[in-house]
C-alpha cells in the first residue's frame, strides 16, 4: 500500500516540481545558484520511478510481507486498531525505527551502498527527494520489526509508513527558512539541508523523518550554519541511473577482492564509508594491500 500511496501522490509530485522550477526560474541569481539543473532532475526522476516500479513489482512486497509473518506467528500481544493511543505509539515507534535505519546507512557499508543513491545529487529540490534506491526495502523491515513483535496491526504500521514516507518529500526544498519553534521537534527542510550537506560538520547528521527529536536524543543533531555543499566527499559525475544504483556496490566487491585478509574483506561490508576512505589512503601512501 505504502508503493501505491506514492504512486497517487506522483500528481501532486509533478505539479510542485513543476512551480518549484517556475520559483527557480523567476530568481535572479548566478546560474550557479540556480535550484535545479536539468539533466540531474532528470536523473533523479529516474532514478524515483526505478524505484516505484520494483516496489510495486516485488520490492515493496518483501518488506509487507516480512512484518505480516512477524505479526501472525511471532507477536507479543496483539493492540486495538481502533484505539488512538495505539496509532501514538505506532508512530513514534515507526519513526524511531526509521531514525534507526537511516542512521545505520550512514554507518554500515552495505546499507550505505543503498542510501548512497539519494545522495549523490549536488542539487537539492524536490526531485532530489524522488532520487532513491531500489533496494532500500529488502532490508529497512528489520528495523520495523520490534513493532510486529509488540502486536501493532500491519495496518497501522502500513499507514504511517506511509505518513511518514510523504512528509520526507517536502523537506527537500531550500526555499524555505528555518520555521521557529518547530525546529526544535520536527525535521525541517533546514534540519535535512544539513543531511544532505558534505561539508565536515555537517556529515552523518540529523538522520530523523519526521521528528528531529531522536537526533537531539542520540548526539546526532547539528543546525544549518554554514552554506550546504550538497553532494558526496567524492562525487561520481554521472548521469547514468543504473551506474547510480549500482557504483557503491562495485566499488565494495572490488575492495574486498583486493584485499587480502577477512578482517579487511568484512570491514568493507560491515565498517562505514568513512573507514573504507581512511583505508584506501592507508593504501595509496603505504602501498599496504
Amino acid at each position: 500500500m505504502d508503493a501505491r500511496a506514492i504512486a497517487l501522490a506522483v500528481p501532486f509530485f509533478l505539479l510542485t516540481i513543476a512551480l518549484e522550477i517556475a520559483l527557480d526560474a523567476r530568481r535572479r541569481v548566478p546560474e550557479e545558484q540556480r535550484w535545479y539543473r536539468f539533466r540531474d532532475a532528470i536523473t533523479s526522476l529516474a532514478c524515483g520511478v526505478g524505484q516505484q516500479v520494483l516496489a510495486v513489482a516485488a520490492i515493496g512486497a518483501v518488506q509487507l510481507g516480512a512484518y505480516v509473518w512477524l505479526f501472525e506467528h511471532a507477536r507479543l500481544t496483539t493492540l486495538p486498531t481502533a484505539s488512538v493511543a495505539v496509532w501514538a505509539a505506532g508512530f513514534l515507534l515507526l519513526d524511531l525505527g526509521y531514525y534507526a535505519y537511516h542512521r545505520a546507512s550512514h554507518r554500515i557499508n552495505v546499507l550505505w551502498a543503498m542510501h548512497v543513491v539519494h545522495h549523490q545529487s549536488e542539487e537539492y529540490n524536490l526531485t532530489t527527494a524522488l532520487r532513491q534506491s531500489w533496494l532500500t526495502a529488502l532490508v529497512s523491515w528489520v528495523f520495523y520489526a520490534p513493532m510486529a513483535l509488540l502486536g501493532f496491526p500491519p495496518l497501522v504500521f502500513v499507514l504511517c509508513l506511509t505518513a511518514n514516507t510523504l512528509y520526507q518529500y517536502w523537506i527537500h526544498v531550500r526555499g524555505v527558512g528555518r520555521l521557529g519553534v518547530l525546529e526544535h521537534v520536527l525535521n525541517t527542510p533546514s534540519h535535512h539541508r544539513v543531511h544532505h550537506g558534505s561539508n565536515g560538520k555537517y556529515l552523518d547528521r540529523n538522520h530523523g523523518s519526521i521528528l528531529i527529536v531522536w537526533d537531539r536524543l542520540f548526539g546526532t543533531f547539528q543546525r544549518e550554519e554554514e552554506p550546504v555543499v550538497y553532494g558526496l566527499t567524492k562525487n561520481i559525475d554521472t548521469y547514468n541511473p543504473l551506474r547510480i544504483a549500482a557504483h557503491e556496490y562495485a566499488d565494495m566487491v572490488r575492495d574486498i577482492a583486493h584485499s587480502t585478509t577477512w578482517r579487511d574483506r568484512l570491514s568493507f561490508v560491515l565498517r562505514g564509508p568513512g573507514w573504507a576512505y581512511r583505508r584506501h589512503a592507508e593504501r595509496a601512501l603505504g602501498g599496504v594491500s
